[in-house]
């Protein structure tokens, strides 16, 4: 269920990471959807702890492109305007956005208790019953554009599969 089936108001958010690590955050974005309609997006490159990068074939990003890009740390306050004052926050394999964002959170000493997260995974089998719900299969059933493992098109697709799911409710 949709935390917030009346409003439509929320941020979906996505990570793409270096590494294994959960703290190797190096891009992230927030949609802030409001009522149904893209409000504003924030998208970063972050410069990992380290310059480690298993990844760059998945999403295209080296530490050269982020080696001179702000920290988690410098960015976190943007991200807790963001995602603080949302009822709920939507990613695609919600386990791997919300470990991101707390192991990235943990390494500086940041504290953040977010709103509940919505998995649109989980929302799209639930909704459709898609035999398969990887970001780009269901994109590509709701006729979403994606330049898959690109953090703001991900997390507007992931806007868009909530904003789907909430008229699909109606």
């Amino acid at each position: 269920m949709i935390p917030n089936p009346l409003g439509a108001t929320f941020a979906a958010i996505d990570f793409e990471t270096a590494n294994r690590y959960r703290d190797s955050a190096c891009a992230v974005s927030v949609v802030s959807v409001v009522e149904g309609v893209v409000d504003s997006v924030f998208t970063s490159l972050i410069r990992p702890p380290t310059p480690v990068f298993e990844f760059t074939a998945i999403h295209g990003i080296s530490y050269a492109d982020v080696k001179n890009s702000p920290s988690f740390e410098d960015i976190f306050p943007a991200l807790r305007q963001l995602l603080g004052s949302v009822p709920f926050i939507a990613a695609h394999n919600a386990a791997f956005d919300s470990s991101v964002l707390a192991a990235s959170c943990a390494l500086f000493g940041e504290q953040f208790a977010t709103p509940p997260w919505l998995c649109t995974v989980r929302l799209a089998r639930r909704t459709w019953h898609l035999p398969r719900c990887g970001l780009d299969r269901v994109s590509e059933h709701l006729g979403i554009q994606l330049n898959h493992h690109n953090a703001e098109s991900d997390a507007r697709a992931c806007a868009g599969i909530v904003v789907a799911a909430l008229k699909v409710a109606d």
